[in-house]
């Protein structure tokens, strides 16, 4: 009777051991993800605040904890953009987190006019501060760095979408932008930049100038003309959108005559020839227009009277003043100050 008494505990606890272990290989190994979902583990997180953004994407959360331990996790797991996908177990969403396995993030650079913005806006899309971003993106050093200097780095963005880790640091980042402006001036686009006698900084510059002027596209390269006709006439470029970079207010709807006087470098209206550096991230549409300006010979343009985001070319001051004219009467008529 002892015999079979000592024979069913044996019997029980090898039972219970076998589920035991059984149980252990289905939370180590089975399904702990149970949807797709994205995981950001920024610089300053700890392991709390890891396991915190962990606990509603995992099932099986002892065991990972188990395994975590086992693996030194909570010293070592590196921060990053991560993605979870179904059908992952505790040791690959482990390992993941401990050996920095990211996914990159797609960072989009465009429609900004000041380094400012610029920091503000990449802030939102990768690990690093705005703060930190623009210590960098004004730096002499940083800049010398990517072979600009603090002033014309604005120029070196090409507006676009790039992937990067989401943890890229400022200055890594600017590493790579170098890389892709490199990318960008292909001999081809060098040997059409040429044509107009411009650097690859005032490209930019004047490409600027046109992408504030209109966002047509298809207008884009008779608005570079009429700028490279004025450089070359050694006429000043009178463009409005200088203006309200050089006061800092983009909020301007109309140019008045005690705008024009306000004193700055990027004031085309006091300067000759174009500005310092450009006055917005210009979208490619605007650089491939003044690589591809169109030959003609008007000298100026004005918005049109339609308000249809067009424009009134002309030969001669005869002519720009009768559309000046028209112009400002349907502003005065909408009541625009």
């Amino acid at each position: 009777m002892r015999r079979k008494i000592l024979f069913y505990i044996v019997l029980v606890s090898l039972l219970v051991g076998t589920v035991t272990v059984a149980m252990g290989v289905v939370q180590f190994k089975g399904n702990a993800v149970p949807e797709r979902s994205e995981l950001f583990i920024g610089s300053q997180t700890d392991y709390d605040g890891l396991l915190d953004s962990l606990k509603p994407r995992i099932k099986h959360r002892a065991a990972f904890r188990r395994y975590a331990r086992r693996i030194g996790l909570p010293e070592s797991f590196k921060p990053g953009h991560y993605v979870l996908e179904p059908g992952m177990n505790v040791l690959g969403v482990a390992r993941m987190l401990k050996f920095g396995m990211q996914t990159p993030v797609r960072v989009t650079i465009n429609n900004v006019r000041t380094p400012g913005q610029l920091a503000r806006k990449l802030s939102r899309q990768i690990d690093a501060d705005s703060a930190a971003l623009m210590r960098v993106l004004t730096s002499e050093e940083a800049a010398a760095a990517v072979g600009f200097d603090s002033l014309t780095l604005f120029s070196m963005f090409i507006p676009d979408s790039y992937e990067f880790y989401w943890t890229v640091s400022p200055e890594e980042l600017l590493q790579r932008m170098r890389r892709e402006y490199d990318r960008f001036w292909t001999p081809e686009r060098d040997a059409r930049r040429e044509r107009s006698g411009l650097s690859r900084l005032e490209v930019m510059t004047l490409a600027s100038i046109v992408y504030e002027e209109t966002r047509k596209s298809d207008e884009m390269p008779r608005i570079a003309g009429v700028y490279i006709n004025r450089l070359r006439k050694r006429i000043p470029l009178q463009a409005d959108p200088t203006v309200k970079y050089a006061m800092q207010d983009f909020s301007l709807r109309r140019i008045l005559y005690r705008h024009l006087k306000y004193p700055s470098p990027y004031n085309t209206y006091i300067n000759r020839g174009l500005p310092p550096s450009p006055i917005c991230m210009p979208g490619k549409d605007a650089i491939e227009a003044v690589l591809g300006f169109e030959e003609h010979d008007y000298i100026f343009f004005c918005a049109r009277p339609e308000f249809d985001g067009y424009h009134n070319f002309a030969r001669t001051l005869r002519e720009h003043n009768a559309n000046a004219r028209a112009y400002s009467a349907e502003l005065n008529r909408r009541n625009i100050k």
